[in-house]
C-alpha cells in the first residue's frame, strides 16, 4: 500500500481520535481527518503548528516519518520509532557482527547501480551515457578506486555545467537538490528501520556524529531520481531560483513515481522498503544480492 504524505506550510492544530489524524485550520476554522495508518510521511514546515504527543506516538506506531523543517524551510529533522519490528535485537545483532567484506561488497553493488542511474538520467536529457557505463563496470568490492566520485564528476559535469559544483551550501541548483536528499533521507530511513535495521550503523559511512549513515550509504542508487525530478523543474521554470511551493509538491510527488525492481515496476517508497529488506538479508547472510532500483 502506497502511504500519504502530508505537507503543512500553514498553521494547524494536529490532534487525535479513534485513530484518526484530525487536521483543524487556525485560519478558515475548518477541520478535516485523515486515517493515521494511511500515512507514511508528515512534513512540517511552519513553525506555528501544533501537534500532539499522542499523534507522534501513533504516527511512530505506524511506522510513519515526521519531518520538521528549519527556518530556511528545509528538511532539518525527524521523528521515527527505535522498536517498530519483531525481530529487531537480532537485526541490530547481525548489523554489528556482519563482516567487512560483506559491506564492502553491498557498497560494490550499490555504488554500481548508483552510476547505471546516473547514465540513464543523462540519457534521458540525450547526453551520451557511454563512459558512466564503463565507469559502473570497474566498481571494485568497497570502491576502493572511488569510481564513485570519479563518476560524479562527470555526471554533473555533463548534465549542469563545467564550472558548476555539487556541493551541500552550494549555488543553485545546489539549494533544489539538497532538499530533494533531505526528503530522500527520511523516505529511506523509514524503510531501514522498518525493515528492523539502525539506520546509524552504514556499511560504509562511518561519521560518529552522522545518526543516519546507513540511510546516507542506501539512499545513493536512489539519488538519481531526485537529480531527474530537479532537472525537470529547474529546466521547465528557469525564473524560479529558490524552492517554491510548486517544486516541494513535485518532491513529494517523487516518492510513488515507478522505479524498476528487477523486472517489476514499484513506487519509489515501496522500492525502498524492498531495498531495505533485502539488505537485512545479505547482512545476515540469506542473500547475496540487494534489491536495488533501475531508472525509468
Amino acid at each position: 500500500m502506497i502511504k500519504r504524505t502530508l505537507f503543512f506550510s500553514n498553521a494547524v492544530c494536529l490532534t487525535m481520535k479513534n485513530k484518526q489524524l484530525l487536521i483543524f485550520n487556525k485560519e478558515t476554522r475548518e477541520e478535516t481527518s485523515v486515517p493515521i495508518e494511511d500515512i507514511g510521511f508528515i512534513i512540517i514546515e511552519n513553525n506555528q503548528v501544533y501537534i500532539s504527543i499522542p499523534v507522534i506516538n501513533e504516527l511512530t506506531s505506524n511506522n510513519a516519518a515526521v519531518v520538521f523543517c528549519n527556518d530556511k524551510h528545509l528538511p532539518f529533522s525527524m521523528s521515527l520509532p527505535l522498536d517498530c519490528n519483531s525481530i529487531q535485537n537480532q537485526l541490530f545483532s547481525v548489523q554489528i557482527a556482519s563482516s567487512l567484506s560483506v559491506k564492502k561488497k553491498c557498497w560494490k553493488l550499490v555504488i554500481e547501480q548508483k552510476i547505471k542511474n546516473q547514465a540513464k538520467v543523462l540519457e534521458k536529457y540525450h547526453i551520451n551515457p557511454i563512459k558512466l557505463n564503463e565507469y559502473a563496470k570497474e566498481v571494485k568490492s568497497g570502491d576502493t578506486t572511488n569510481r564513485e566520485a570519479i563518476a560524479a564528476k562527470l555526471y554533473w559535469d555533463l548534465l549542469i555545467d563545467v564550472d558548476w559544483v555539487r556541493t551541500r551550501f552550494g549555488d543553485y541548483p545546489n539549494n533544489f537538490l539538497n532538499y530533494g536528499y533531505a526528503v530522500l533521507r527520511a523516505a529511506t530511513a523509514r524503510a531501514l528501520i522498518g525493515s528492523g535495521l539502525l539506520p546509524t550503523l552504514g556499511i560504509h559511512h562511518h561519521n560518529k556524529y552522522n545518526a543516519y549513515a546507513l540511510a546516507d550509504d542506501m539512499m545513493e542508487p536512489y539519488r538519481p531520481f531526485v537529480d531527474d525530478e530537479v532537472l525537470d523543474f529547474v529546466r521547465e521554470n528557469p525564473e524560479h531560483k529558490e524552492i517554491t511551493a510548486a517544486f516541494k509538491k513535485k518532491i513529494l510527488c517523487m516518492l510513488t513515481r515507478d522505479v524498476a525492481i528487477g523486472t517489476v515496476m514499484r513506487p519509489l517508497m515501496i522500492a525502498l522498503t524492498m531495498t531495505s529488506a533485502s539488505l537485512a538479508k545479505m547482512l545476515s547472510g540469506e542473500s547475496q544480492t540487494l534489491a536495488l532500483p533501475g531508472f525509468v
